[in-house]
């Protein structure tokens, strides 16, 4: 069975400098039938408008993946790691114990436009600990390229939960078939175009879960 949900049935909140859609209930969004998907709790479509971005705040006991799907976004955080995302560029940061971090547009032309994605560990009181990798187009043309996985398999960046993501780019002609063992749950996010999934047509943004 496939479920779809479509973009605009998200949860939203325009803050000015921010845009922001969210897929499961987050902040002043409250969905209970949009809490979560497994060890999955926030997916999180955000846009900072140039010059802008998050203060200094505190995590804990949480996976933070951020995917950058167009401009930059820098980071800084209490483990004293510095770094500007691009497209193509995927950061992990294991909050664990407790951990301090900003994020901010460093441009002043254009949004930096990113997806969030927190995935819940399998242990609490992990020390934090922070990676990034890079993952250019050819990795993921007409593919599903592992981004992020429990053992680092591919190349990926390491989460501490028996979870996989993956990204793709697909035009044309171009498809992948996948054998999904019944005990997973597969979840797709498409963020950009329409593509097809079991012959059903999904446009962007849309998502959809089984």
């Amino acid at each position: 069975m496939v479920e779809i949900r479509r973009s605009d049935a998200r949860g939203y909140a325009n803050h000015g400098w921010l845009d922001s859609w969210h897929s499961f209930s987050f902040a002043d969004y409250y969905d209970p039938k949009y809490m979560e998907f497994g060890p999955q709790r926030v997916i999180n479509e955000d846009r900072i408008a140039p010059g802008s971005g998050f203060g200094t705040h505190g995590h804990r006991n949480m996976e933070i993946i951020s995917y950058v799907l167009d401009g930059e976004l820098a980071h800084r955080d209490s483990m004293g790691n510095s770094s500007v995302i691009r497209p193509g560029d995927v950061q992990r940061m294991s909050a664990g114990t407790g951990v301090l971090h900003s994020e901010y547009n460093p441009t002043q032309d254009s949004a930096a436009h990113f997806l969030q994605i927190w995935i819940e560990p399998d242990r609490f009181g992990l020390t934090p600990s922070y990676e990034e990798k890079h993952f250019d187009e050819t990795q993921k043309r007409g593919r599903l390229c592992l981004i992020a996985g429990p053992d680092g398999q591919a190349g990926s960046v390491v989460v501490h939960q028996d979870a996989r993501l993956y990204a793709g780019l697909f035009g044309g002609t171009e498809g992948v078939e996948i054998s999904v063992s019944p005990k997973r749950r597969p979840y797709m996010h498409v963020a950009r175009g329409s593509v097809y999934v079991n012959d059903i047509a999904l446009r962007r943004c849309a998502e959809d879960c089984w």
